[in-house]
């Protein structure tokens, strides 16, 4: 993971904000990075101070500035382990909408990877609309958002893959896929997974009584199926002669987003590594289906890569 040298760390008070920090430090200490502790000040579109239009103009300026005093405060006391360890850190404060800020600071600063505890239902324990979901969808570099509820060390790993070597954006992001979880696995000891998940399109349509195809002839469609992609996953794999012999190597016959959260729920997956594609060069179009479907149902921490050429919906003169 050395591909990381200039690390945000997004510090609400909302989310888990411990075990960003430790990762964040983990990661800063692997790569030789140097880290930003961030926060928001949820003002909407408006300057703070309209909030506080009961006041005299010069009480609302001053309690503006303490607002701002107190997280700048709370940001400085967070920058301790790292100084201890060494690791170059720095405090920016920002005020507006909170995604849109991190992101904006994402593209002034030119940061590598984002780091965040998430924020997560109560009742369900996934991912909640907010901040985090709008993270995951537009921010151009990689997400990485952490479970509370997940051991502080990965222990078992999920690579989402889906082999298309004429597609380069797609083999960008399987390689880049890879190659995050790989080194991830490698550096805390933890069990790998790759999971490919395939189907025969319209394989109900071909069984369906009024098509009058045998079952033999779908299964023997099937089956050429399923080694044809068993063909691009292992070419794929190829091109990573290092990683573990340990490593759960699987195709899994479905919808990838119905197999990769079952496949992680049933496996005890708690991280997931995955790219994010939808139609790319689009301002405003932001993540796959696929991809969207997996992020509403894994109930594990994520990091979620865009392709190279991703244009978020965020501008800094917006």
């Amino acid at each position: 993971m050395k591909r990381f040298k200039n690390i945000l760390i997004v510090c609400d008070e909302d989310g888990n904000v411990d075990d960003a920090l430790d990762r964040g430090l983990w990661l800063a200490q692997a790569n030789g990075a140097r880290v930003t502790l961030f926060d928001v000040v949820e003002t909407g579109p408006k300057p703070l101070k309209y909030a506080f239009a009961g006041l005299s103009e010069t009480r609302a300026a001053e309690v503006e500035t303490q607002v701002f005093d107190h997280y700048q405060a709370r940001l400085s006391e967070l920058t301790k382990p790292f100084e201890e360890a060494g690791v170059p850190v720095s405090i920016a404060v920002g005020a507006g909408v909170g995604f849109i800020e991190v992101i904006r600071t994402v593209l002034r600063d030119a940061h590598d990877i984002v780091i965040k505890g998430a924020r997560q239902s109560p009742d369900t324990g996934r991912f909640t609309a907010g901040i985090d979901l709008h993270l995951l969808r537009k921010c151009p570099c990689p997400v990485w958002l952490l479970k509370a509820d997940q051991p502080k060390r990965t222990q078992r790993i999920l690579a989402a893959v889906d082999p298309d070597p004429i597609d380069p954006t797609r083999d960008t992001l399987n390689r880049v896929t890879m190659e995050l979880a790989t080194s991830l696995a490698e550096r805390d000891g933890a069990q790998l997974h790759v999971v490919n998940a395939w189907r025969l399109a319209e394989e109900s349509t071909l069984r369906s009584g009024r098509f009058a195809m045998a079952d033999d002839e779908v299964n023997a469609i099937l089956s050429a199926e399923r080694e044809s992609a068993g063909a691009r996953l292992g070419a794929f794999l190829e091109r990573f002669p290092n990683i573990p012999t340990s490593t759960h190597v699987v195709l899994e016959k479905g919808y990838a987003g119905e197999v990769i959260p079952d496949y992680a729920t049933r496996e005890g997956i708690d991280t997931v590594v995955m790219g994010t594609v939808g139609r790319t060069g689009i301002r405003g179009l932001f993540i796959g289906n696929t991809a969207e479907t997996i992020l509403g149902a894994v109930q594990c921490s994520v990091m979620t890569i865009k392709p190279p050429n991703f244009l978020t919906p965020v501008a800094l003169d917006d």
